[in-house]
């Protein structure tokens, strides 16, 4: 049995890559949303490239999460199936929390107009009756918190359920796998 403070560690610094991936991804992406949208087909370029990166960070998180979670499991002979789950699911807690909180300080400090931008679109596509209208305006100042929230509970539910199917198979359970490395 491992104990909690290697534990983690381990999911802290498994933590800090995924997040780092994340953090990435919005920091590309909103890059590549300045660049000039004057032609339709450059619009179209950068949400196909947003599109893919997307694809790439969603995989790439998927394959680090594993490879994070058999690296754990080798480093300790001891380390069992529900060591490995916990292990992936401070992980996913630990790199949600990084996630949540670069885009609480993206919405707030570097583009606090965003959900505002958002809020005029949906005004100026939708017929919104006035208590609609009002209850839109109440929501408007919470929506930095509740999307801190939101994400980190998405980011710890993903992870955690990923942590559950792949930590059935790690460390393997297969009692005939020390007989197949001696031979």
């Amino acid at each position: 049995m491992t104990d909690k403070k290697s534990l983690w560690d381990s999911a802290g610094k498994a933590g800090l890559v995924l997040g780092a991936v994340c953090v990435a991804y919005i920091a590309v992406t909103s890059f590549s949303a300045k660049l000039g949208t004057d032609s339709k087909m450059v619009a179209m370029l950068i949400s196909l490239l947003n599109t893919c990166l997307w694809i790439a960070k969603f995989v790439g998180c998927i394959v680090l999460m594993k490879y994070f979670m058999k690296k754990y499991a080798a480093s300790d002979k001891q380390i069992t199936n529900s060591d490995t789950f916990r292990f992936g699911s401070a992980t996913a807690l630990l790199s949600g929390l990084i996630y949540s909180a670069f885009y609480l300080a993206w919405v707030l400090f570097i583009q606090p107009d965003s959900f505002q931008a958002a809020f005029d679109m949906i005004i100026q596509n939708s017929a919104l009756d006035p208590d609609m209208f009002s209850e839109l305006e109440n929501i408007l100042p919470k929506m930095p918190v509740i999307s801190f929230f939101s994400n980190l509970l998405y980011c710890w539910l993903f992870g955690t359920v990923i942590s559950a199917i792949f930590s059935r198979n790690i460390p393997s359970r297969n009692p005939f796998e020390n007989n197949i490395d001696e031979q």
